[in-house]
């Protein structure tokens, strides 16, 4: 197990390093400069209030190709019939918020806290996390936030008041995206996304995607 330095913003190299559980890292701290390293590295943050942080690069990886994804009669429906209106970048903190208070079947709390908030509002200000909202009659009913690096989306949490929410805004913004995100990162396994065409990929083919956005 790596313990981080808070003096230094190094991490273990994911293609030499392959714990099994794909716990990488402990310690250290979300200043913007780790957090960002952490992303082009193929890193995240993932952890409970009140633990230490932990770092983590999955081997498999769950990811979604944009042109893959899947959409049933029912949702090109709501689409067809504008049952919802998305924007961009319009409310981060607040879509972040929800994403936190949220509740999620088989879920017991949330593991955005305050700390993780704060970090990736920074993040959004610097311009490399991003926010998709999702709106009904004014209201802000569900959307989405993730971390941009090259043409990887890396998504990191979303949430719904309204049935159907969440999944239009995924899809909406998948299919607009289509020609410019290789490929969205899921990170670990879902029933939601998996329906909607996420798969599993090795860590390796993950990594090699990844390093063709910093070269």
């Amino acid at each position: 197990m790596f313990r981080l330095d808070q003096e230094d913003i190094s991490f273990p190299d994911p293609e030499l390093y392959d714990p099994q559980d794909g716990l990488m890292a402990i310690g250290g701290d979300l200043k913007l400069e780790r957090l960002w390293f952490a992303y082009q590295l193929g890193l995240f943050p993932w952890y409970n209030e009140g633990e230490e942080i932990l770092w983590w690069c999955p081997d498999p990886r769950f990811i979604l190709f944009p042109s893959e994804i899947k959409i049933s009669k029912s949702m090109k429906k709501i689409l067809r019939d504008e049952v919802f209106e998305f924007t961009e970048n319009k409310c981060f903190e607040d879509v972040m918020r929800n994403c936190k208070i949220t509740e999620r079947k088989g879920q017991d709390g949330t593991w955005i806290n305050e700390e993780l908030i704060d970090s990736f509002v920074k993040l959004h200000q610097y311009g490399k996390a991003k926010s998709f909202e999702v709106w009904q009659n004014t209201e802000l009913v569900g959307g989405f936030y993730g971390v941009q690096v090259g043409n990887i989306f890396c998504g990191e949490s979303m949430f719904s008041t309204v049935s159907n929410a969440s999944k239009a805004g995924f899809i909406h913004f998948t299919t607009k995206y289509q020609n410019e995100w290789e490929l969205i990162d899921c990170q670990i396994h879902s029933e939601h996304l998996e329906s909607l065409g996420a798969k599993m990929i090795p860590k390796q083919d993950y990594l090699n995607i990844l390093k063709r956005q910093r070269s």
